[in-house]
């Protein structure tokens, strides 16, 4: 123990609050919170330690604290710390999605829609629904079996949702308030799994349709009924007490801990998640440490189950729910079926490649490679077009050899410089730097660009020009387009003896291929299907939708007569339109 250690140590207090460990670059490389910070940071340094522990104390060459007022302060302050600093040895469950929810919107004429958070007070929710759903098929479905408006903004005339009998067309007539107020309640009883009624509903419909042979519409009945049939299945295991309830359970192998979720909405299991991390501290403090963690981004439901008092104790504090675990009865054998869960996907870890084991090792490796600090957070660039249509640049973020999507970025270039690739990494790299610099978001520890010496001279000259000082080097593919090296400044190419940091560099560059191709794919789709009413004078969006939900199709448009289009439209602009189409 150094003697600044120690002067840290006697400046400890009994009270609660965040630590942070930095190393001897000053760069935080752990934060944690404790209820008492003197005996939980002490231990560290006063008591013999082991392995990840013994090596994060080693390496720490002073620490911070801040007092807080009670434990759940310390809670909230430790997680926004770790996501800004994302530290190297804090564990983090690898899942940021936040459940989705059908939300229905209140006051006159309400329509469904998605919404990722419960926040605007001008929506009914139902769900949540874990990602693991199709959510957008259940409010497709929705939306076929239930008449509710499917604009957004109400038209002047009926689209094509009221010919087909699926919207009541709030438009043209006056819908009472009760008939909405059923609707509401059906929606709440069919998203709650009692789907029957709609069941029998349609099949009903089917067979009348089948019996006057019309077998194209009892097709499309047929398919809403395996819709229900489909959705219906996943909901495969069901409480009598509706409850939301969260299951979980762990189990600990070497220095590996693996935590399942079981996840129940309405009484319904809609969702089981799994994750492994390697152990840092105390198992049980690790486990409520990881569920703490896990309610940030996912809704608290009305009771957790788990078969640890020691985790509940550690929970309670924490959480406002009823906390509670089981010893006999069906929800005990949940949480037994949890527990092989969580054994199976130590398993399954153990006989995978396990490629994410280790990558701290291996970025380290890379810092000594390329004689570097640490790399907490690598920004990797690529672009891509198809001869110089539709160019688009994209930046992927690793943060501790994670990769990090919502990090993303997306860059639309500019057209004229479409054929030449140099300049197009310059216009992203000068967007992305002149943005971070402006509004002082975090800088990476090193930066990759997909490409040999002419590209890193080019970030190079950006990364001069707005005064950064930042490390950057090339990753170049062979002719066979696999990851071949890594290229420096000097034009030197530096060859990656090490197979396993071998694989994490071909994953970071295939990563960040992949994502450029996926956004310029999208950009062509968007440009290939635009609109044959784009660029008409006086046909604006409101108008464009009009003349879409009945004519979707150029074909079908030019069957519409002046007066189909005069009664949808102005006089004087249908007259335009109908001549643009229709004069030789």
């Amino acid at each position: 123990m150094t003697d600044l250690i120690a002067s840290c140590i006697s400046n400890l207090k009994h009270l609660p609050g965040v630590y942070l460990m930095y190393n001897q670059d000053n760069k935080i490389i752990y934060i944690g919170k404790a209820k008492d910070l003197y005996k939980r940071v002490s231990q560290y340094f006063l008591r013999e330690q082991y392995g990840k522990v013994a090596k994060m104390a080693s390496e720490a060459h002073h620490f911070d604290t801040i007092i807080t007022e009670n434990e759940k302060e310390a809670l909230v302050l430790e997680m926004n710390l770790i996501k800004h600093h994302h530290p190297k040895y804090n564990i983090l469950l690898k899942d940021d999605s936040h459940y989705p929810y059908i939300a229905l919107k209140k006051g006159e004429d309400p329509y469904l829609t998605i919404k990722r958070n419960t926040e605007n007070p001008s929506y009914y929710y139902f769900g949540p629904f874990p990602s693991g759903a199709n959510i957008h098929q259940i409010l497709d479905l929705l939306n076929k079996i239930f008449p509710l408006r499917k604009c957004q903004r109400i038209p002047s005339s009926p689209c094509l949702y009221y010919h087909l009998g699926q919207c009541l067309a709030p438009c043209i007539n006056k819908i009472e308030e009760s008939t909405y107020k059923e609707m509401i309640e059906e929606i709440r009883r069919f998203l709650s799994g009692d789907t029957a009624k709609e069941r029998r509903e349609y099949e009903n419909k089917m067979k009348e349709a089948s019996a006057s042979m019309n077998y194209e519409l009892a097709q499309e009945y047929k398919d809403i009924i395996d819709s229900i049939d489909h959705i219906s299945a996943k909901q495969n295991v069901e409480m009598k007490d509706k409850l939301n309830r969260d299951i979980f359970a762990f189990s600990t192998r070497e220095n590996l801990l693996s935590l399942v979720i079981f996840s129940y909405v309405n009484g319904v299991l809609l969702a089981k998640k799994s994750f492994v991390v390697e152990t840092f501290l105390n198992q049980e403090e690790e486990v409520a440490d990881l569920i703490l963690q896990y309610y940030q981004s996912h809704p608290l439901p009305k009771e957790i189950v788990i078969n640890n008092d020691r985790v509940i104790e550690e929970l309670e504090s924490y959480l406002s729910c009823n906390i509670t675990n089981k010893s006999k009865g069906p929800i005990y054998d949940l949480v037994v079926l949890a527990k092989e869960n969580a054994n199976n996907a130590l398993d399954q870890y153990f006989l995978s490649a396990r490629i994410d084991e280790g990558k701290e090792e291996l970025l380290t490796k890379l810092a000594d490679l390329l004689h570097i600090s640490f790399p907490t957070r690598i920004e990797m660039f690529d672009n891509s077009h198809i001869a110089g249509s539709d160019p688009v640049g994209v930046m992927v973020v690793f943060i501790n050899g994670e990769k990090c999507p919502s990090m993303y970025r997306k860059y639309k270039l500019n057209e004229d410089d479409a054929r030449d690739d140099l300049k197009d990494m310059e216009e992203i790299m000068t967007r992305r730097y002149k943005r971070m610099i402006s509004e002082e978001t975090e800088r990476p520890d090193l930066i990759f660009v997909d490409g040999g010496i002419t590209q890193l001279e080019v970030g190079a000259k950006v990364l001069s020009t707005l005064g950064l000082d930042i490390p950057i080097y090339g990753l170049y593919k062979d002719e066979r387009h696999r990851t071949k090296g890594i290229v420096t400044l000097d034009n030197q190419v530096i060859t990656i003896e090490d197979e396993s940091l071998f694989f994490l560099l071909t994953r970071m560059q295939d990563e960040v291929h992949r994502f450029a191709i996926k956004y310029h794919h999208e950009t062509r789709a968007r440009h290939m299907t635009k609109s044959y009413l784009d660029g008409i004078s006086g046909i604006g969006e409101k108008r464009k939708e009009k003349i879409l939900a009945l004519y979707p199709s150029l074909e079908l448009f030019h069957n519409a007569t002046l007066s189909d289009l005069e009664e949808i439209l102005p006089k004087d602009v249908a007259t335009n339109l109908y001549n643009l189409f229709h004069t030789s």
